[in-house]
């Protein structure tokens, strides 16, 4: 059994690693609920332009590219991967979770993808596997805004209507709740037309000039902010990890400093014992040394 000293000097350095992690948990809450409102705030409106643009560029009857954004290859040969992980970890299984899901949809790939990263764990993966990297983005801001995207959405365009990529895809952490995020890949470009019957055309929009001229200018927009709310998602996600990854360590610390509380009062207990015993066999010996005189 370790000594009481030692049992001592465990607890206390147990103690202020609960209060870091306390600390740590309550920035994260802090950050997590910005980042949830302004999450929710632009998730509507994505979701509308989204189906607005997929309405515009699936109008019956035309059969000329409306796009360059829009074409579909006949054969893919080039795929982009936009990957975004944290800079830091200490958010639990957040960066394991979305590096498994872009590891697995780089396997089912049947030539090598090249990847765009966004946060050092996602970099680094790439790096230890020697992955092709096109663009590293780390540091970005917490509070990211469209100019941060800017760069990033650039990179994926360019890629795309030069043909030196013929899909360009997105990996990210889809925001649910504080408890539950879930890692998707999702493609980015082309934009997909509905495919099923009934399938985006659930409303019918009246708009001018004609697509083409609206798609020249809003598509490229578009594409930043799809990126833009995957972002989003992401750092929400993020910060919800963090928080319910301190939140556990510190209950852990807890929980650990009580059993070793328990473990101390029993060595405190022998050893308070022990001296008892030592006292009463000297007690002992000394009254059979007097009655021997």
């Amino acid at each position: 059994m370790a000594t009481l000293r030692a049992i001592q000097r465990r607890i206390k350095s147990v103690r202020n690693i609960s209060q870091v992690t306390r600390a740590m948990e309550m920035v994260a809450a802090s950050k997590m609920r910005r980042a949830q409102l302004a999450t929710l705030a632009s998730r509507a409106y994505a979701e509308k332009a989204w189906e607005v643009l997929r309405y515009v560029a699936a109008q019956p009857g035309r059969n000329k590219l409306l796009h360059p954004l829009l074409e579909e290859r006949a054969e893919i040969q080039h795929v982009v991967l936009v990957l975004m992980t944290s800079d830091r970890g200490l958010c639990g299984a957040y960066n394991i979770n979305i590096l498994r899901t872009a590891i697995d949809f780089m396997q089912r790939q049947k030539n090598p993808v090249k990847l765009v990263t966004i946060g050092r764990r996602g970099r680094d993966l790439a790096v230890r596997y020697g992955k092709e990297i096109i663009a590293e983005f780390t540091g970005l801001s917490e509070k990211p805004t469209l100019r941060d995207i800017g760069p990033i959405a650039k990179i994926a365009i360019e890629e795309f209507t030069t043909g030196r990529a013929d899909q360009i895809h997105i990996a990210y952490t889809d925001f649910v709740n504080v408890i539950v995020q879930k890692p998707q890949v999702r493609q980015l470009l082309p934009l997909h037309p509905p495919q099923e019957k009934g399938e985006g055309v659930g409303a019918v929009y009246l708009y001018e000039p004609d697509p083409e001229t609206i798609l020249a200018s809003v598509l490229p927009r578009f594409t930043e902010l799809q990126i833009y709310q995957a972002l989003l998602e992401a750092v929400a996600s993020e910060h919800s990890a963090r928080m319910v990854a301190m939140r556990n360590a510190t209950d852990n610390a807890r929980e650990l400093i009580g059993d070793l509380t328990l473990v101390m009062n029993k060595a405190r207990q022998a050893s308070i014992t022990k001296e008892m015993l030592d006292i009463a066999g000297g007690a002992e010996a000394l009254r059979q040394t007097l009655a021997a005189k």
